[in-house]
């Protein structure tokens, strides 16, 4: 029978819909939160920092008095600006405020439409550039070191971007940062475009047209950063070309400091979205590896060994936690991230943070060269490789919802074990039974579920990996063992749990290969207190 459920999009995997799309009315890709870092490079080195205030013509002795004044100045240009705009000036004696939940408040309270909101001022670490005494020399040196500093935090509802803000340090190197929601870019998108959606903060549970709305989505990819960015930082830090007129001709230089990709998928029924979401939840804690959760966020563990690089000295964490929006799981690896949770039981949402994107590769030109062959190089901070983050972002959520896609829906374990406890037939030969209990069995379909063989495929020398210990030792103990792999993966297809790729060596997991594989992880995971409640 022909599958008539409609795809959802490049970033829902075939497998997902397959299982889901029928409960699922729209899917929506596309960035959430962005920090957008300007940075004046070359004062972050103290060499470059003497240099600099040669030219500007101050003595390292009158440093403190030079940029305390000049702190001053761009203090008081930000309270001048939002007086003119008779907007308020708000200094805020604590670093923890919700700010953002405050320029909310203060534009609902004054129907702000479009302009600045509010400016708000608070006292926060930093790094900075400063001058002190060195013990040796018995000189002053400029240093850049952490320390606290006023920060100036001009809240917009940009006509672009929608309700945006901009973070200017007020001491050198007077570091910017502007934060945007990609999801209030988009509705001011739609606004323009006469689209019809209904959003609560940052999800759209509505839209009139789904398709229009990822293309107007995939719009933000192409964005002239520089330009964008260059508007935005003569609004809030007019005295920049001040600043910046020493560094011989250079200006900001504009990268992503974070950015979360977030792939939602709207449901038809919250009472179906309720009864799957759990199953998401038992699915990823009791089912993704360490490797596999790497291999989601563009780690490469090779299949054979599942040995992670040496290099690599981070963390893997999976963390379940339940918040206002819903019930959230979350994986870290390092500095990246990826996140699921039934945001307002309503969709499903998969995230991709990436603070460092270097963990992955594209193929680009080597940087500073707009010419010469392009190579797999890894990709960039830079607003230069927004495009190509966005990519490897929704590739990365593509990965989750793929192996999510083996969780079993309303089934329960008789349910699926039943077929595969008793023997078959195939071609006229009779092959036993599977016994997920048993030792080899339970490592067979351990293997089977590792994400890796989604893409690759399983080969013969894999399943010898798990089925014996150490290499062989002759020729002859060699061809055993792959005589043994080749029935197990002649059993394994008996039950329909892998199809061969045709004209090649290696075997692809089937659907229902995956759920089997899943069900019988958590099993022999779960809490025997806990199902004997349940059974009393």
């Amino acid at each position: 029978m022909k599958n008539k459920t409609q795809p959802l999009g490049p970033g829902v995997p075939a497998e997902f819909v397959a299982k889901f799309g029928a409960h699922v009315k729209f899917a929506l890709c596309g960035w959430d939160r962005l920090i957008l870092r300007g940075t004046l490079r070359s004062l972050f080195s103290p060499r470059r920092a003497r240099a600099y205030l040669s030219t500007a013509g101050v003595l390292l002795k009158d440093f403190r008095d030079w940029a305390q004044a000049l702190t001053g100045r761009v203090r008081d240009t930000a309270m001048d600006a939002a007086k003119a705009a008779g907007r308020p000036y708000q200094y805020l004696s604590s670093p923890e405020t919700d700010k953002l939940a405050l320029a909310r408040e203060i534009a609902a309270r004054d129907r702000v439409k479009s302009g600045l909101v509010a400016v708000f001022s608070a006292v926060e670490p930093c790094t900075a550039v400063t001058v002190r005494g060195d013990r040796e020399s018995g000189r002053l040196v400029p240093a850049v070191q952490r320390r606290k500093c006023l920060h100036l935090y001009h809240y917009l509802l940009h006509p672009t971007f929608g309700l945006c803000h901009v973070r200017v340090q007020t001491w050198l190197p007077f570091t910017v940062e502007v934060w945007i929601n990609g999801r209030e870019w988009l509705a001011r998108q739609m606004d323009a475009a006469g689209l019809a959606y209904v959003k609560r903060e940052n999800f759209f549970s509505a839209l009139a047209n789904p398709a229009a709305a990822q293309a107007l989505f995939d719009q933000q990819h192409c964005v002239d950063w520089p330009k964008q960015l260059g508007k935005l930082l003569d609004e809030t830090h007019p005295l920049h070309a001040e600043i910046t007129a020493p560094l011989w001709g250079q200006s900001y230089y504009w990268s992503l400091a974070q950015s979360e990709y977030a792939t939602d998928l709207v449901f038809k029924d919250r009472a179906e979205l309720a009864q799957i979401y759990p199953q998401f939840v038992r699915h990823a804690l009791t089912s993704f590896g360490s490797a596999d959760i790497m291999r989601f966020l563009g780690h490469v563990v090779p299949a054979q060994t599942g040995r992670v690089n040496g290099r690599f000295q981070g963390e893997v964490l999976t963390t379940r936690q339940v918040r206002r929006e819903g019930v959230r799981i979350k994986h870290l690896v390092g500095q990246n991230g990826l996140k699921a949770y039934d945001k307002y039981s309503e969709g499903l949402r998969i995230e991709t943070t990436l603070n460092a994107p270097e963990v992955f590769k594209i193929r680009r030109r080597a940087t500073g060269k707009k010419r010469g062959p392009k190579g797999w190089r890894r990709l960039r901070r830079s607003v230069a490789d927004a495009q190509p983050r966005a990519q490897v972002s929704r590739a990365a959520n593509a990965r989750y919802l793929q192996a999510l896609a083996a969780t079993a829906p309303g089934r329960s374990l008789g349910q699926t074990a039943a077929p595969l406890t008793k023997s078959v037939r195939r071609q006229g030969r009779r092959y036993r039974a599977l016994n997920p209990f048993a030792a080899k069995d339970a490592a067979v379909l351990a293997l089977i579920n590792r994400g890796e063989f989604t893409v690759e495929g399983l080969r013969n020398a894999d399943l010898q990996a798990v089925l014996f210990s150490g290499p062989a030792r002759t020729a002859q103990e060699h061809r055993r063992r792959s005589a043994a792999a080749g029935r197990y993966l002649r059993l394994l297809r008996a039950h329909r749990l892998i199809r061969k790729v045709p004209g090649r060596h290696r075997y692809l997991v089937t659907a229902r290969g995956r759920e089997a594989a899943t069900v019988f992880i958590a099993a022999q995971a779960a809490d025997v207190a806990k199902l004997t409640a349940l059974a009393a």
